[in-house]
C-alpha cells in the first residue's frame, strides 16, 4: 500500500508539473503573438542570442518544428497489436526535443545540473549552444536556419557526411524551419520594441 501510495504521489506530482507548464500559444504562425502570450520567452531567446549568436526567430522556428511549444512532449510509444505500449523510438523530450546524450553534454558544458528540457529558458539556450557547436564543427552560418536544422537533426558529423541527402522528410522539415524563421524575423521587426522596453525601468534606447 505504501509503495502504491508513493507511486501515485509521484505520478500526481509529475502530472502537476506538466499542468503548471504554459499552454502552447494559440497562434504559432506569428512570433509577435507568441511573445505577447509569453513575454518571458522573448527574454530567454534574447539571452540565448546574446550568448551564442543564433537569432531569436531561428530559435523559435526550431522549437515550433520540434515540439509545437509543448513543454513535456515526447515521441509516442510504439504499439504492439495496436494497443500494447512498447518503448519510445528515442529519448527526445521537451521544447527542443533534445536527446539524453547531447542534453548531458549541454548540462556539463554550459547549462548546469539544474537545466530542464521542459523550461523555455534552458531550451533556447540549448539550441543556441548546439548551433554554435554546428558552426564551429561544420562551418554552418548562424544565419542559415535550414542547414543549422539539418545539423541539429543529423549531428555535425552526419551533416558533413550528407546523411540528410537521403532523407526527404528531414529536408522538408529543414525547409519549413527556414521559411518559418524568415517569417518570424519579419514579424519580429515590427513588434520587438514592445518586448525590449516593457518594464518600468527600461527606458528609450538603453533597453535595446
Amino acid at each position: 500500500m505504501l509503495r502504491a501510495g508513493l507511486a501515485a504521489g509521484t505520478l500526481g506530482l509529475l502530472g502537476g508539473c506538466a499542468a503548471l507548464a504554459p499552454s502552447p500559444p494559440a497562434d504559432q504562425s506569428n512570433v509577435c503573438e507568441i511573445f505577447r502570450e509569453q513575454p518571458r520567452w522573448y527574454d530567454y531567446a534574447r539571452e540565448s542570442e546574446a550568448r551564442w549568436g543564433t537569432p531569436i526567430a531561428t530559435q523559435m522556428a526550431f522549437i515550433q518544428q520540434e515540439s509545437s511549444f509543448q513543454s513535456h512532449v515526447r515521441p509516442p510509444r510504439q504499439r504492439y497489436l495496436g494497443f500494447i505500449p512498447g518503448p519510445r523510438p528515442s529519448s527526445a523530450r521537451g521544447y527542443a526535443q533534445a536527446l539524453d546524450p547531447v542534453w548531458g553534454e549541454y548540462r556539463d558544458e554550459a547549462g548546469g545540473t539544474l537545466a530542464r528540457r521542459s523550461h523555455m529558458k534552458h531550451a533556447t539556450d540549448f539550441i543556441g549552444w548546439y548551433n554554435a557547436r554546428s558552426q564551429r564543427q561544420a562551418g554552418i552560418s548562424l544565419n542559415n536556419p535550414e542547414h543549422l536544422y539539418l545539423a541539429y537533426h543529423e549531428g555535425a558529423g552526419g551533416y558533413q557526411r550528407g546523411t540528410w541527402r537521403g532523407k526527404p522528410a528531414v529536408q522538408r522539415a529543414a525547409g519549413q524551419v527556414a521559411s518559418r524563421a524568415s517569417r518570424y524575423q519579419g514579424q519580429l521587426a515590427s513588434c520587438e520594441a514592445e518586448f525590449q522596453c516593457r518594464r518600468f525601468y527600461q527606458v528609450g534606447p538603453f533597453c535595446r
